[in-house]
C-alpha cells in the first residue's frame, strides 16, 4: 500500500486548523512517522497564534478618517489609484506598528527557554507510541544518562501528590547545549513536561515567570546554572501549584 502524499500546503492548513476531519486524520498519521516535520508544524501553529494575538486587534480597528478620505474618488485620481494609495498608507501604519511591536533582536534567554519548552511539549506530548526515549521503568538509567549528558546531577521531581506519574524522558538539542525533558501524566492521560536546560552563566533569579504559547501554559525560572520550564495545557493556577511543588523538590 502506497504511503499517503502530504503536501506542504496541507501541512500549513493543518497547522491553521483548516482541514476537514478525514484529511486531518491522514495528516496526523503521516506526522506520527515524521518527527522533524512534527516540530516544524508545531512551530507554525505557535507562530500563527502569536501573530493573531498581536495583530488581530489592529485589523479590527476602524480605518482612520484621513485614509478613508484618501480612498474616495476625486477628479484628479481614478478610483483604483486612490484605493491603492489608501491601502499603501494602511500597510505603512501596520508596518510601523509591527516594527514597534517586534521583539528586540536576539531573544532574552528566559523568553527563549519558555518558547523552546512549549515547542518541545507540543511536539512530544501528543505522542502515543514514542512519547519518551527512556521510560519510567528505567528511571535510574534515565537519570544517570541525562545527568551525564548535561554534566550535572539531575533530580526529576516525584509528583504523585499532584496526581502525576513519571512517563519517562528524553534528550533534546538546546540553544546552549543538551536539554533534558521529563514527561508526566495524570489518570486522565493529560501530560505535563519539565524542560531542564543548563545555562552558560549562573543566575540567582529564581522568581517564577509565566508565558502562554498557543494553548500551552509555561511556568519557567532560572536557578543557579539551570533553567527550568514546566509546560502543560492547563490553567495558570493549577500549573502554578505543580510548579511550586517542583521547585520545592529541586530546592529542599
Amino acid at each position: 500500500m502506497n504511503a499517503p502524499t502530504i503536501s506542504e500546503q496541507e501541512l500549513h492548513a493543518y497547522a491553521d486548523g483548516r482541514l476537514d476531519a478525514a484529511r486531518r486524520d491522514a495528516v496526523e498519521a503521516w506526522l506520527a512517522d515524521h518527527a522533524e516535520m512534527r516540530q516544524t508544524v508545531a512551530e507554525w501553529r505557535i507562530q500563527g497564534e502569536q501573530l493573531h494575538r498581536a495583530f488581530d486587534p489592529v485589523l479590527d480597528e476602524p480605518v482612520p478618517t484621513r485614509l478613508a478620505e484618501a480612498a474616495k474618488p476625486t477628479s484628479r485620481l481614478p478610483l483604483g489609484m486612490a484605493a491603492a494609495i489608501a491601502w499603501l498608507a494602511v500597510g505603512g501604519i501596520i508596518g510601523y506598528q509591527l516594527h514597534g511591536a517586534a521583539p528586540p533582536q536576539g531573544p532574552q534567554p528566559s523568553t527563549s527557554l519558555a518558547r523552546q519548552a512549549a515547542l518541545a511539549h507540543a511536539v512530544f506530548s501528543p505522542e502515543v507510541r514514542h512519547p519518551v526515549e527512556v521510560g519510567a521503568a528505567e528511571e535510574a538509567h534515565l537519570v544517570a544518562w541525562l545527568s551525564k549528558r548535561l554534566g550535572a546531577d539531575l533530580k526529576p521531581p516525584h509528583l504523585a501528590g499532584q496526581g502525576l506519574e513519571l512517563v519517562g524522558g528524553r534528550l533534546l538539542p538546546g540553544a546552549t547545549g543538551p536539554v533534558a525533558q521529563f514527561m508526566y501524566q495524570d489518570k486522565r492521560g493529560q501530560r505535563l513536561t519539565l524542560y531542564v536546560q543548563r545555562d552558560a552563566q549562573s543566575s540567582r533569579e529564581t522568581a517564577f515567570r509565566f508565558a502562554k504559547e498557543g494553548g500551552i501554559s509555561v511556568f519557567y525560572w532560572l536557578d543557579g546554572h539551570f533553567g527550568y520550564a514546566l509546560s502543560a495545557e492547563m490553567g495558570k493556577p493549577d500549573l502554578l501549584l505543580i510548579a511550586t511543588a517542583v521547585y520545592r523538590q529541586l530546592n529542599p
